[in-house]
């Protein structure tokens, strides 16, 4: 952070860490893992899909100088036809930094920890390996995808129905809020891969019985700091406890404290670590800014004046609280602005159609708690607010990262009151970034 000059009005807009984890069930470290590259057939340009594929770390791939071996294509990597037809329908046309890395370890069946920076297509990755994995003659659930939100799981969903178009292959999305028997007609019909949210899932594996692990090949977690944190540690217990042994795991995130990591020991197997170092984190596209205002009650004249100063095509501004969030809410729609709030208190139905209205545009403005901060991908946000910083720093990354998705240009705002100095510095140490006082061309990089 470059400055602090507190400012009394708005007319003139110039421009901690919070980890508990618990232990988990720990599985056997003794067995040798065994790499199955089973499911690997060679596709290639002229590669034909029943063919066998060269392990990994054959033709196809290079060192990295950190060592690791990159595929810098698609076709390098051996996947099924069906499946390079659905990655380059979807629009994919060169591996990403984690995925020209990722894919074909999870595709060998390896365990694996993947950390890269939001944007950057973790979501392919690990539905790419996956998909790679199943055997379309077997119905059985041979995948399961844990992820923290609704809204995440539909996403993670989204992504997989569109790259598995061209495969016989069944997948279903199970969370809350929505009827328990259709989720289990869809389990009994042959759901290959099930995309879910830790509550619903364990409840149908050990209340309903319906869901079965026997057949199960691929454990995946998204954001996995969530996942593993004390909010889920429990219920994620429990489904490690039905695994069976030779389960592959995959865990994936934008972060991963120490103690995550360390977690991680206990039930994991030799596993590849793929990550990012922290100063790596922050997102080259994203241009970050802060506004400085002296009191709290400053922030809402502020933001209207931000608001009414940009052209937004879409922003999502950021509260720690849902009552914050009801609260400027009703705030900016009494002075005539339009927005939409999200918040987890929401009923499922009322989450979907607010998602619906901000992915079309026809709503611009969405005004969140964290649970928009992980994993949803709105490709026309170019803006992020952070009306409150966030109470956790591995957040902050999360919440910019909704902006520049995927190598697209973004800006992020923090409204800085004058206690929340030390915690920007904070943020700044954490991830080796400068946040710059908010320039009075804003405009310029917000439209661009």
């Amino acid at each position: 952070m470059t400055s602090y000059e507190a400012t009394t009005t708005t007319s003139d807009i110039q421009g901690s860490s919070y980890e508990d984890n618990s232990s988990l069930h720990t599985r056997d470290h003794d067995r040798e893992h065994e790499h199955d590259n089973s499911d690997i057939q060679g596709t290639g340009p002229t590669g034909s899909a029943g063919a066998a594929s060269e392990p990994a770390g054959a033709s196809g791939s290079t060192p990295s100088s950190d060592g690791e071996e990159v595929w810098e294509t698609f076709d390098e990597m051996h996947l099924k036809d069906e499946l390079l037809r659905g990655i380059y329908a979807y629009g994919f046309e060169k591996p990403s930094a984690i995925q020209s890395r990722a894919i074909v370890p999870v595709a060998s069946g390896r365990d694996i920890i993947a950390q890269a920076q939001s944007g950057t297509g973790k979501t392919a990755t690990f539905t790419v390996g996956i998909l790679q994995r199943i055997d379309p003659d077997l119905h059985e659930v041979q995948a399961l995808i844990l992820a923290p939100t609704r809204e995440l799981v539909t996403q993670i969903w989204t992504v997989l129905s569109a790259i598995k178009e061209y495969m016989p292959i069944h997948a279903h999305a199970c969370v809350g809020g929505t009827r328990v028997r259709d989720d289990i007609r869809a389990i009994n019909d042959g759901a290959q891969v099930v995309v879910g949210t830790p509550g619903r899932i364990v409840d149908l594996i050990t209340e309903r019985r319906a869901l079965s692990l026997n057949h199960l090949k691929t454990f995946a977690l998204d954001e996995a700091d969530e996942m593993l944190s004390h909010g889920f540690v429990d219920q994620i217990r429990v489904l490690f406890d039905f695994l069976p042994e030779d389960t592959q795991v995959a865990i994936f995130s934008a972060t991963l404290p120490l103690e995550i990591m360390e977690t991680t020991n206990r039930f994991m197997r030799d596993p590849l670590r793929i990550l990012v170092k922290r100063d790596e984190l922050t997102l080259s596209g994203i241009k970050q800014f802060y506004i400085a205002i002296e009191d709290e009650r400053f922030k809402l004249p502020t933001l209207c004046d931000l608001y009414e100063a940009v052209t937004i095509t879409q922003a999502i501004i950021y509260c720690n609280t849902r009552r914050k969030v009801e609260w400027l809410t009703q705030a900016m729609t009494d002075q005539d602005f339009t927005v939409s709030c999200l918040h987890s208190d929401m009923d499922m139905a009322e989450r979907q159609v607010v998602m619906k209205e901000f992915r079309s545009g026809s709503s611009r403005v969405l005004i969140a708690t964290d649970i928009m901060a992980r994993g949803i991908d709105v490709q026309q946000v170019s803006l992020v607010i952070n009306f409150d910083l966030p109470s956790k720093r591995e957040n902050y990354i999360h919440r910019i990262g909704r902006s520049g998705r995927f190598g697209r240009k973004g800006v992020a705002i923090n409204f800085l009151a004058r206690q929340d100095v030390p915690y920007m510095r904070d943020i700044e140490q954490f991830y080796s970034t400068q946040i710059d006082e908010m320039p009075s061309n804003i405009a310029e990089f917000v439209t661009v």
